[in-house]
């Protein structure tokens, strides 16, 4: 049974969307205050409390993870999609100064005196911007209005008094500022905050020229010495779950990182491991190997270890490519043939996994593009690349039947870009994550859709798409769907019509999402649990599940081609 969308009631998003596009087309910078009153109506999930006189601090911690520390000093914002764009505007952008958020990897620059620059990769950063620079200002100015006659000189633990905050809420405010907490709180009672936002010509070709210079820093070690177009299994994941799982560092350094961890004890694991070694538990040892890895890395300060293990990983043909092109999307490069079986995580040995080095294909791995970011590499990589033998994705959504941790797989999606309600085949079961997760639970033939951003939807129009049958919210399936039908139609991507892809692709399709969020309890998040052993439980099982699926594919290629 085809599944139509709903007809939401979303009138107030779709007001707030056309409001800042058509703002966003002056020439000029745009008061972001023009944005505050169909923000503050748009009941955004993430910041119920806009309306309301006390501070909503979750809605402004979680604004404040997407822009720098350096936001108490900025007044003025600058969108662009080059430094072309950035010079011809007479702003000299490549000698400002590099800064990073927590929360996003989005290409920042700071002039140190009120100019931020922001480079935009697709519609998506502006959709995913606009809404947070609105929420931090409109929160900045409650506490403004409260903090302003607390004494200048450092107020204090009064802070949280004086903004009704309790332990939770104080701890989270903290959050916010980082480092910069006492230096923050001081500007905040100073004055109001009165942001502009200026957006550059931005364009389609643009955001295609972004895509090819994404592509020029990856192609060098797609093609490798040999200078051949070999066959790829496309992944969208993060960077950290396949390099530990194919590269095999952690396995061959096992005595060192058990060390480690016995002598620092890292968030109380040390037990924890031991048990698995007392047990024999290869598989659980393994998965406590990964994790404690990025730790054991990163209590070197020299960079030594990190050196170390890059080296190792390109000896057994993984390659690491940081800000390919200057497009913050991290690439890698897995050479199947190069890859050391012996070494491999135990969970990734399927049946004949020895014939892998007969093979020519490679894994190329893309680091979590924001929404229509995917569709512009998705589309770039594949006119560079020879046979294309799998597209799979590991995403992060949020739920509304789940529980942080979750795992699911969907064979619909509806997708607000192009809204096309996509129909397809996933390669990938509920049978294929199950055995690796430990902490939470698997559902397949599940129903995604894509939004135009966290902030860009509310209780109302949630409710709407359940009823619908829709229970996965993401914001990258659509754009890589439309993709994947420009790779296999002769045409450009329709509008607003059901697309049937199930039985048209001759490639794999696997598409996972770990759910990061429940939007219909109580706004529950992983970023809490971002740093924790049982955080990340879900996503190396979607990772075991696309690489299994990939080994298992190839293996049977190449035995194919013995007979």
């Amino acid at each position: 049974m085809e599944r139509q969308p709903p007809v939401a009631p979303a009138d107030e998003i779709d007001l707030y969307v056309r409001t800042y596009t058509s703002l966003l087309r002056s020439s000029g910078y745009v008061d972001v205050r023009a944005f505050e009153e169909v923000h503050s109506y748009s009941a955004s999930s993430l910041h119920d409390g806009a309306l309301a006189s006390d501070p909503d601090v979750s809605a402004f911690a979680y604004a404040a993870g997407r822009l720098p520390l350096e936001m108490p000093d900025v007044r003025r914002i600058v969108l662009g999609q080059s430094h072309e764009l950035f010079e011809a505007a007479g702003l000299d952008v490549r000698t400002w100064e590099v800064v990073k958020t927590r929360g996003r990897r989005r290409p920042l620059r700071w002039d140190g005196s009120g100019t931020l620059g922001v480079f935009i990769a697709s519609a998506s950063d502006i959709d995913d911007l606009v809404p947070i620079v609105t929420a931090y200002q409109i929160e900045w100015n409650k506490m403004h209005a409260r903090l302003r006659s607390l004494p200048p000189d450092g107020p204090g633990a009064s802070v949280a008094q004086a903004l009704g905050l309790d332990d939770a809420g104080a701890a989270k405010l903290a959050e916010a500022f980082g480092s910069r907490f006492d230096e923050a709180i001081r500007a905040v009672a100073a004055a109001p905050l009165d942001l502009k936002i200026r957006m550059l010509a931005a364009s389609h070709s643009q955001y295609q020229r972004a895509a090819q210079r994404w592509w020029s820093g990856v192609e060098p070690a797609y093609l490798g010495s040999g200078g051949s177009r070999r066959p790829v299994y496309f992944v969208s994941s993060n960077t950290h779950a396949i390099a530990n799982l194919v590269g095999g560092f952690a396995r061959e350094h096992r005595d060192e990182i058990v060390d480690w961890t016995r002598g620092t004890n890292p968030e109380g694991l040390s037990p924890e491991l031991d048990r698995a070694i007392a047990d024999g538990d290869e598989i659980r040892f393994a998965a406590l190997l990964n994790y404690l890895l990025r730790g054991w890395i990163g209590a070197d300060p020299t960079g030594e270890r990190l050196h170390a293990v890059r080296a190792f990983e390109q000896r057994g043909g993984l390659s690491n490519l940081a800000v390919p092109g200057n497009v913050y999307v991290d690439a890698q490069i897995v050479e199947l043939g190069r890859v050391d079986t012996g070494r491999i995580d135990p969970r990734l040995r399927v049946p004949g996994i020895e014939k892998l080095r007969a093979s020519d294909a490679v894994i190329l791995n893309i680091d979590y593009p924001l929404g229509m970011a995917a569709y512009y590499l998705l589309s770039r990589l594949g006119q560079g690349i020879g046979e294309l033998r799998g597209v799979y994705v590991m995403g992060k959504a949020a739920t509304l039947n789940g529980r942080v941790g979750d795992v699911s797989l969907s064979g619909s999606c509806y997708d607000e870009h192009s809204r096309n309600t996509f129909l397809f085949k996933n390669a990938l079961g509920a049978a294929d994550v199950a055995p690796w997760l430990q902490h939470g639970s698997v559902f397949d033939n599940q129903a995604a859709l894509t939004v135009r951003s966290a902030f860009l939807q509310n209780r109302r129009y949630m409710t709407a798409f359940y009823r619908g049958g829709y229970t996965v919210l993401e914001m990258e399936l659509g754009p890589f769907l439309g993709a994947v039908y420009e790779l296999i139609y002769p045409h450009a991507l329709p509008l607003d019509e059901i697309v049937h892809l199930s039985d048209k692709t001759p490639f794999d399709l696997g598409f996972l999402h770990y759910a990061s969020d429940t939007p219909y309890s109580r706004r529950q998040s992983l970023l809490s649990k971002s740093l924790s052993y049982f955080g990340v439980d879900s996503t190396y099982a979607c990772a075991i599940a696309i690489v299994r699926r990939i080994l298992a594919q190839e293996v049977a290629r190449v035995r194919a081609a013995e007979r």
